[in-house]
């Protein structure tokens, strides 16, 4: 069970949390391992965007713990760069996560999203209601990885566009 005081422990990425929001199935198949992105013409797009948007920026793609990659980091915040906003809270909650484990490592800084196709930025703090929250989505992910075998297949409006659809919806 994720706490602050056992922090240390948890190994889940922030691409993790944002599949969480996004469908706990494409969750459970991305931790086993089946990972369809990497023929994903989205997540092509997303990287080719990571390298445009914010083109000063020093400190890109960074690495902590060889567990979470956040897009840009600066002294005042952490960015993330998404194509649209249509999976906002996913996108929120990865940012969240970002901001609570840099908070755990003694770093405090404030979130940022943008949507360069919508020239919006969505600035996100954490709160303690937010942090009592992210408790309970990492106990969640942790369950839903040691499930035996995925959760069931949900459609939805979404489906369609994900890497995952064919596998999840080939007898459609």
């Amino acid at each position: 069970m994720p706490s602050l005081s056992d922090f240390e422990n948890v190994r889940i990425t922030g691409v993790k949390v944002n599949y969480y929001f996004v469908c706990k199935r494409k969750l459970w198949l991305f931790s086993h391992g089946l990972a369809f992105e990497s023929s994903s013409e989205k997540v092509a797009l997303g990287k080719l965007l990571h390298e445009v948007v914010y083109p000063s920026a020093r400190k890109r793609e960074v690495l902590i713990d060889n567990l979470i990659r956040i897009d840009v980091v600066s002294r005042r915040a952490v960015r993330e760069t998404k194509l649209s906003s249509k999976m906002e809270e996913a996108d929120r909650w990865q940012v969240y996560y970002y901001l609570f484990y840099l908070e755990q490592l003694g770093i405090k800084r404030e979130g940022e999203i943008a949507y360069p196709k919508e020239k919006r930025v969505e600035r996100v703090r954490l709160t303690d209601e937010i942090r009592e929250k992210l408790i309970e989505v990492l106990e969640d992910i942790e369950r839903v990885v040691s499930l035996p075998k995925p959760p069931e297949a949900e459609k939805r409006s979404y489906c369609r566009a994900c890497a995952y659809y064919d596998f999840c919806f080939s007898e459609d």
